[in-house]
């Protein structure tokens, strides 16, 4: 089963995938990963993408890199985890793409899908899409000692990806899962630990 979790700048993905693994593990293999990233090359392209002393990269290369990460962590990691039985559960995937590069910098949805035709032939069984204010998101990242490339956005970029974010919920009812990020994160794991133990 190939989970993958979604969200804006501070919704807690990581910690909730940390969770969710360790309470999953108690009676499945489970692998835990991340966009972009997961694999020695993909972590490369990562740096590219995050590190702040790239501020020229454009737009359009920045989708590029994340699609060719995408297919790269696909061979490497994702589907053969997935032929060996795992669930996978993954920081980030296409919709990302879709919230942040689509919708929020204007590329448009055709041309990230184009550019992702690898990852569209290895769609997620099921989605959870935490949804925060971006303005409570960044609060709870304010304390990071290493802002990212995208975390040094600004709000009106956030808000963009949020926006994005529910577009494209409702353009995959059937796959995404909205979780009110507001939640304690407690009640958000339970919440998410049931819906994936219902499908399982």
């Amino acid at each position: 089963m190939f989970i993958t979790f979604e969200g804006g700048e501070g919704s807690g993905k990581t910690t909730l995938i940390k969770r969710i693994t360790q309470e999953l593990a108690h009676d499945h293999m489970v692998i835990s990963t991340r966009e972009p990233g997961g694999s020695v090359i993909t972590e490369a392209i990562r740096d590219i993408i995050l590190n702040p002393k790239y501020e020229g990269l454009t737009a359009h290369a920045e989708a590029l890199l994340l699609a060719a990460s995408r297919a790269q962590h696909l061979n490497d990691v994702i589907i053969p985890a997935l032929n060996e039985g795992k669930i996978v559960l993954c920081d980030r995937y296409l919709d990302s793409s879709l919230a942040y590069q689509g919708y929020a910098r204007d590329l448009g949805y055709p041309f990230i899908l184009s550019i992702n035709k690898l990852a569209l032939d290895h769609m997620p069984d099921l989605t959870f899409y935490i949804d925060l204010n971006p303005d409570v998101g960044i609060k709870r990242i304010s304390k990071r000692i290493k802002y990212d490339r995208l975390d040094r956005e600004s709000a009106s970029f956030h808000d963009l990806v949020r926006e994005g974010y529910l577009e494209v919920s409702e353009m995959y009812p059937n796959r995404i899962r909205q979780i009110d990020g507001n939640q304690p994160l407690d009640d958000i794991t339970e919440e998410i630990l049931a819906q994936i133990r219902t499908v399982l």
